[in-house]
């Protein structure tokens, strides 16, 4: 009977995997900024389309529609400035997603906006 032999570990300090995930200290907090930025500006852009939409089916009231314009306006503005803060732009948001495209539609594209 042979003895068990140890599988071979890519954990080890050294190896390649190891080197890959190395990260970089100083680009790990950006990094991480532009992923809950990039999840929070698709929510902002799904609930712009919604809000859109029930405007145009008359589902809200003057005064609703006024709130969630200004909700809106406001969101935009305070991703503007995380962006600024991070040195992002609205497009280093944008994940590309191989052949299903981008994330969120391209600068000028207001397909997700229902502008078709």
């Amino acid at each position: 009977m042979s003895e068990p032999t140890e599988p071979s570990c890519r954990c080890h300090p050294h190896s390649e995997a190891a080197e890959r995930l190395a990260l970089d200290p100083d680009t790990v907090e950006r990094d991480l900024v532009r992923l809950v930025l990039t999840v929070v500006e698709l929510l902002r852009q799904l609930m712009e389309r919604t809000a859109l939409h029930r405007v145009d089916i008359g589902d809200l009231s003057e005064d609703q529609e006024e709130r969630i314009g200004v909700t809106l306006m406001l969101l935009e503005d305070r991703m503007s400035a995380l962006c600024s803060r991070y040195g992002l732009t609205m497009d280093d948001l944008n994940l590309d997603l191989g052949p299903l495209g981008s994330l969120l539609p391209r600068t000028g594209d207001h397909s997700l906006r229902g502008d078709q």
